[in-house]
C-alpha cells in the first residue's frame, strides 16, 4: 500500500464532499462531510475582508449547541476544556462565534483548524447530560496519571501536508520507547476515525520514529470490526476504554 494513499484519499474525499454556496459577493457557506452529534453536516462561513484576508466563523453554532445541552456553567471543567480546545487550534470565541482569521496563503490550514475545533468540542460534549459527571478526556488523563505515565496534553504537530494536527496526549521518548501519541476517541464513528487516521498518516510522514495509540470510549457505543481493522491497517494500537489496562506497559515505558 502506498505510504501516501490515506492522505491522498482523504484530501480527495474532502475536495469532492465539501460544497460551497455563495451567499453574497463576500460571504460563502461551506458544508463539510463531517457530522455533529445530531447527524447534521458541520458548516462554516468564510467572509472575504480587506487586504486579501478572510474571516472564518461557525456563526455561533457550537455555543448555541452547548447552551441547548446545558453546558454553559462559568468556572466549570467543561468551560476550561472548551477554552483549551479553542486555544490548541488557534481559534477564538468572539461573542457567540468561533472564529479564526486567514490569508489566501493559509486559508486551507485555518479552515482545517476551525473544523477540527468544532469537531473536538462536539465530540467532547457528547456526554454533557446532567447524569454524566465527568468527561472522557479527564478520565484518560486520570488513567495516565494513576499509571505514572508522563505526558504533555494538547501538543500541536505539523504534518507533511502542511496542516497542523492537535495531539491529545504526547508521551516523551525514553531509553526503552519512542515518542508516543495517544488520541482520544469519544464517539467511534467512521468520519471521526477517518479524520484521526489522516492526522496520523500526515504526522508520521513528517516525524520519524513515533508510535500512535487510541483510547476509544466504548461505554455507550461498541467498536465495530470495521473501525478496529482501520486502526490496525495504519499501525495504530487502539483499545476500548474497557480494555485500557492492556496498554499500560507500553505507555509507561
Amino acid at each position: 500500500m502506498s505510504r501516501n494513499l490515506l492522505a491522498d484519499s482523504y484530501i480527495s474525499w474532502l475536495k469532492n464532499e465539501v460544497s460551497e454556496e455563495v451567499i453574497d459577493s463576500k460571504v460563502s457557506e461551506l458544508t463539510t462531510p463531517f457530522l455533529d452529534r445530531h447527524n447534521d453536516y458541520i458548516q462554516v462561513y468564510a467572509e472575504q475582508q480587506e487586504n486579501n484576508s478572510y474571516l472564518l466563523t461557525d456563526d455561533g453554532y457550537i455555543t448555541s449547541e452547548l447552551r441547548s445541552s446545558g453546558v454553559d456553567g462559568k468556572g466549570s471543567r467543561r468551560e476550561e476544556l472548551f477554552s483549551e480546545i479553542l486555544s490548541g487550534h488557534g481559534v477564538v470565541l468572539e461573542g457567540s462565534e468561533l472564529q479564526t482569521k486567514a490569508t489566501s496563503d493559509d486559508l486551507g490550514q485555518r479552515l482545517h483548524s476551525l473544523i477540527q475545533a468544532m469537531l473536538s468540542v462536539d465530540d467532547m460534549f457528547v456526554l454533557s447530560q446532567p447524569s454524566i459527571h465527568g468527561l472522557f478526556m479527564d478520565d484518560v488523563a486520570n488513567f495516565l496519571e494513576e499509571k505514572n505515565v508522563r505526558y504533555i496534553a494538547r501538543a500541536k504537530f505539523s504534518g507533511k501536508s502542511g496542516l497542523d494536527h492537535l495531539a491529545d496526549f504526547v508521551i516523551p521518548k525514553s531509553k526503552g520507547a519512542p515518542e508516543r501519541i495517544v488520541q482520544v476517541i469519544n464517539t467511534p464513528r467512521r468520519d471521526r476515525v477517518q479524520n484521526m487516521l489522516f492526522s496520523v498518516s500526515d504526522t508520521r510522514e513528517a516525524r520519524a520514529n513515533i508510535q500512535f495509540f487510541a483510547l476509544i470510549n466504548d461505554r455507550k457505543s461498541k467498536i465495530t470490526p470495521e473501525i478496529a481493522q482501520a486502526f490496525e491497517n495504519y499501525s495504530v494500537k487502539a483499545r476500548a476504554w474497557s480494555k485500557r489496562e492492556e496498554l499500560v506497559d507500553e505507555l509507561a515505558a
